[in-house]
């Protein structure tokens, strides 16, 4: 009974540990908290991107992310696959000059940015960007819904997540207290402070809650602009393979009826 006891305790104790590791609620500690468990439109079978969202949420990624986040590999024209006329989206890219040429006399050259071209970013290099924010590289967001793990919830709970260092928590000079934030210091200010930081062109009131699910939603279309028609691909195949079942099992019925 004893041993029975002891090896019950020996199995379940490490993994009722484990089971909440990152999860503590020491106010000292520095590991990361879980990301806050979010639904969204996209999630599932037959998930979709908000569109309307989406827009919006590039309003917030160009009013206050992109001065200082790049979305490299995002072209203009691609912003109609979320709703933007092409009209709208030549003018939101003549908004910005981008370096083009040679020109005939061998001279680069700046042009206002056509649809094709990737969306401008607000630094020429690397060093330049790190010279801007203190040594700190702030990381592209073409992909960044994919590059953290539960990425669209990640990015909502650290938008969401700033708050005062608990007293005692030792804080690094220019940095800021995030507990969704590996080690719970991150050198970006929290970026959407107030509502209305962002005044809407649909007339939606801009919450900081609401831009925040924005946000997430057009990165995440960002990320994975051909979702839908992945989802609408897998369904198209699913309903053949089943029509194909059924015209076999048919076709086997047929084949041996007149077999005992």
């Amino acid at each position: 009974m004893n041993k029975l006891f002891l090896i019950l305790f020996l199995f379940f104790v490490p993994n009722f540990a484990f089971a909440n590791e990152g999860h503590s609620s020491n106010p000292l500690d520095t590991a990361a908290l879980h990301p806050k468990e979010m639904k969204w439109n996209f999630d599932g079978f037959f998930g979709s991107v908000d569109r309307q969202s989406a827009q919006r949420g590039y309003q917030v990624y160009k009013e206050i992310c992109s001065s200082c986040h790049t979305l490299n590999l995002v072209a203009y024209r691609s912003l109609t696959d979320i709703g933007f006329s092409e009209d709208e989206v030549k003018k939101i890219a003549a908004e910005y000059n981008v370096t083009d040429g040679p020109n005939d006399d061998g001279e680069m050259f700046e042009r206002p940015a056509l649809p094709s071209d990737k969306i401008v970013g607000p630094y020429t290099n690397e060093k330049a960007a790190r010279a801007a924010n203190g040594g700190a590289y702030p990381p592209d967001f073409s992909l960044i819904v994919k590059a953290r793990h539960e990425g669209p919830s990640y990015i909502y709970s650290l938008i969401t997540g700033y708050t005062d260092a608990p007293e005692g928590f030792h804080s690094v000079e220019g940095k800021y207290y995030n507990p969704y934030f590996e080690g719970r210091q991150i050198a970006m200010p929290a970026p959407i402070t107030d509502d209305g930081q962002v005044e809407y062109k649909d007339g939606t009131f801009a919450s900081k809650e609401q831009m925040a699910i924005d946000v997430v939603n057009f990165l995440q279309w960002a990320a994975e602009p051909e979702t839908e028609a992945r989802k609408k691909m897998g369904v198209r195949t699913m309903i053949f393979l089943l029509i194909l079942f059924a015209i076999l099992m048919a076709a086997k019925k047929a084949v041996w009826k007149n077999i005992k």
